[in-house]
């Protein structure tokens, strides 16, 4: 039995032995409403475990690729269930793949737990309060994310084993999705091949299926190389890294009233010289580039590095480029989509205590936006997908097999995303209920997955005839036959 966690199937009475029958008959199937009660029983008995778990993980407050310890603690939880884990996939030190089961169909479950950077913030706080000035936060909820997906997981492994379900569940550990790095590198390996189907969910400020598909994205460092000189006494003897930067910048910036409005272009300067007299040689700029689909973002991505080699020409420095990442735009699809909204009907949304509320309102008014708690509703489900959003490396999955997701609310409406809001409310009681919403609701779509063919082939078909001419390439192939 796993450490901290209590199986439904312990303690259970066994029957006594048959002593004859006339005719040997198969027991009747268990109705799936029945398998779904069982994995939100699990759920609800070990919720305080996995309560321990996030709360570990938003403490960790690990970065992307620097997730060791959060890593290490849902990997260790799912082998010591019996999960059979490896670590370290695909050259990722803290990605992980943990199989239960065996055959098909094979059900993968994506399991984020990266934080973001300089955004540490005291838990429950209504104000902005630093826990550690300087460091990471969990500002978008993956201690929740990852957290909910191990529970969906191990919920799913007990029901599946007392029914005896044929099937596999796999959950990945997924790193750095804050940089766009983990699932892309994993789908280049090959890791989500043979998928039958795969779920995930996401923090947020609305109950809804996520039918509004994110932007395509290339993310890459544009470094210029110079000389140095004294900036008073001889500046005629130098070639400034930090002009050609400027002047890329300028460029750049010009360019934008001659791109379509999907468009999305922004960049920081992470180097520009050490100090005013002397002439800066080493600058870069970190860029992204974002469209709806990896078309547009290739042909923008050309023209930014037009601009950057104008900018080494002019300026009699040399370009270099590394390109760090790059994603599609994500697929919905809308077969696991309607499940995943039948199921978090079946749930139902949070019901917060007056008290969380009231904490979420003062979070507001100290913000200055209207004071109206965190969402209890369930959005109803749209027809099609539309507009866009961010970015994310879970793209990348639904190129490779049929994929939907959903978002619980825990943050106040109106609040910004990536902000000591998210972390401040992603250590808190509101947090906690909705990662037990979003692991009930996992399990039980992951239990239409397993129990119901059409289901799959329906999400098989849709995925099929979104693919058809536009097989998956992975981004970092792409960007190397530049």
């Amino acid at each position: 039995m796993m450490r901290g966690f209590r199986s439904l199937a312990a303690g259970a009475v066994l029957a006594g032995a048959v002593l004859s029958m006339a005719v040997a008959q198969a027991p009747a199937p268990i109705p799936t409403q029945d398998l779904k009660q069982r994995a939100f029983e699990w759920v609800d008995h070990n919720g305080g475990r996995l309560i321990e778990v996030s709360d570990a993980v938003w403490e960790f407050a690990e970065v992307a690729l620097e997730e060791h310890r959060s890593a290490e603690l849902l990997a260790r939880e799912l082998e010591e269930a019996g999960f059979d884990v490896e670590r370290g996939v695909a050259g990722l030190p803290t990605a992980f793949v943990a199989r239960w089961g065996s055959g098909e169909p094979a059900i993968g479950i994506l399991a984020e737990y990266d934080a973001l950077p300089s955004l540490s913030q005291r838990r429950g706080e209504t104000e902005k309060v630093a826990l550690e000035p300087g460091g990471a936060g969990h500002g978008c909820g993956h201690n929740l994310y990852g957290t909910a997906c191990l529970g969906a997981a191990l919920a799913l492994k007990t029901v599946m084993e007392e029914e005896g379900l044929a099937g596999t569940v796999i959950l990945y550990g997924c790193p750095a999705e804050e940089t766009v790095v983990g699932k892309v590198v994993m789908a280049r390996a090959g890791l989500f091949d043979g998928l039958d189907a795969a779920i995930t969910w996401h923090p947020g400020t609305s109950n809804q299926v996520t039918v509004v598909r994110s932007l395509a994205m290339n993310s890459f460092e544009v470094t210029f190389h110079g000389r140095t000189a004294h900036g008073a006494a001889d500046p005629w003897n130098g070639r400034s890294a930090l002009d050609a930067v400027e002047l890329m910048n300028a460029g750049v910036n010009m360019m934008r009233e001659h791109v379509r409005p999907s468009v999305r272009i922004h960049y920081v300067i992470t180097e520009g010289g050490a100090a005013p007299n002397i002439v800066p040689d080493l600058a870069t700029a970190w860029y992204y580039v974002r469209d709806t689909d990896r078309e547009g973002v290739d042909e923008v991505y050309g023209r930014v590095l037009g601009a950057a080699e104008a900018a080494a020409l002019a300026t009699e420095t040399e370009l270099e480029v590394r390109f760090i990442s790059g994603v599609h735009s994500e697929l919905v699809n809308q077969a696991i989509a309607a499940a995943h909204q039948r199921n978090l009907e079946l749930v139902g949304g949070p019901d917060f205590t007056e008290a969380e509320q009231e904490f979420a309102r003062t979070i507001q008014r100290n913000l200055g936006i209207e004071p109206s708690g965190v969402s209890e509703e369930i959005v109803p489900l749209p027809e099609h997908p539309s507009g866009s959003r961010g970015s994310t490396d879970v793209a990348e999955v639904s190129w490779i097999t049929p994929l939907a997701e959903f978002n619980v609310a825990f943050v106040p409406q109106g609040a910004p995303w990536h902000s000591w809001v998210v972390v401040s409310c992603s250590g808190s009681s509101l947090a906690h209920r909705a990662m037990l919403i979003a692991a009930k609701t996992l399990a039980a779509t992951a239990i239409d997955l397993l129990t119901d063919p059409d289901l799959l082939a329906e999400a098989r078909a849709e995925f099929e005839s979104a693919t058809e001419s536009r097989p998956y390439v992975s981004p970092l192939d792409a960007a190397r036959q530049r």
